[in-house]
């Protein structure tokens, strides 16, 4: 395809723009073309066949419309029909994984926490990751049912926000983590209220920085990348779900107004 195709990422709703905000930052001269599958938001409380029905159409849309590479930016989505998608799509698929290998790498006291939604907290892949990497250290599952909605109504700190972490936390504070995985793409946009429950002690981390660089990678190794250069590539938004909220909310995580458009599949 080249360097003039753009990168395609979608999620369930509207987490997957702090994955974006990585990839652009890594990633500036390339058009970046997001579809927040908001109509069907949030994934975890799908079935497995519409979870790979919906990623499979949006892939479709995605490619349609020239992405060279496609990044599924919900940790649901991935467990479910990341498989599906890599053997029926001709371009590059990358998946998202919680960032366990690396925080318990990197955990000073062997003390990791992971925080995500119910579904993954229950799914085989979160308890595959944690059996592979976690060594000597203890890793505390949190699962924390309500939180991305707020995160996907708008709601990144205040009352809402600190009455739902005081008790979802307890757990961690009762572990005394000294590492924080977010397994799920809308918490990084929580870290300042993370901080502020757990203390500025506790390393947070996420998984946008290593999906960054895998997509440089991969554009690289096709020969696809765009060379860094004066020019800022386009972001555009799409969504199955209400054009002026998605469109309030995005611009609202962001700290800045970008185009969206509505898209039924």
């Amino acid at each position: 395809m080249g360097a003039d195709g753009m990168i395609g990422m979608f999620d369930s709703g509207l987490g997957g723009l702090s994955v974006l905000r990585d990839v652009r930052a890594a990633l500036p001269a390339e058009d970046i073309l997001y579809y927040a599958d908001s109509a069907y938001c949030p994934y975890g409380e799908r079935d497995d066949a519409e979870i790979i029905a919906r990623s499979a159409l949006i892939t479709r849309a995605l490619l349609e419309r020239g992405a060279k590479v496609v990044i599924v930016a919900c940790n649901t989505a991935t467990s479910v029909a990341l498989m599906t998608l890599r053997a029926t799509t001709d371009v590059p698929i990358i998946g998202l994984v919680p960032a366990v290998k690396p925080a318990v790498a990197n955990s000073p006291g062997g003390r990791v926490g992971v925080l995500a939604t119910p579904r993954t907290v229950e799914g085989r892949m979160l308890a595959d990751l944690i059996a592979a990497h976690r060594g000597d250290a203890r890793v505390v599952t949190v699962p924390a049912p309500g939180l991305a909605d707020l995160v996907e109504s708008g709601h990144v700190s205040g009352p809402l926000v600190d009455g739902l972490l005081h008790p979802l936390l307890a757990p961690l504070h009762a572990a005394q983590i000294d590492t924080l995985v977010l397994g799920c793409t809308h918490y990084p946009f929580l870290r300042r209220a993370l901080t502020a429950h757990l203390g500025p002690e506790v390393h947070i981390t996420d998984s946008g920085e290593a999906i960054a660089r895998r997509a440089s990678s991969v554009l690289a190794e096709m020969g696809a990348g765009r060379q860094p250069g004066t020019d800022i590539g386009s972001t555009h938004l799409l969504t199955s779900g209400d054009q002026d909220h998605v469109g309030t909310v995005a611009a609202r995580l962001l700290g800045r107004s970008l185009p969206v458009e509505r898209l039924t599949l």
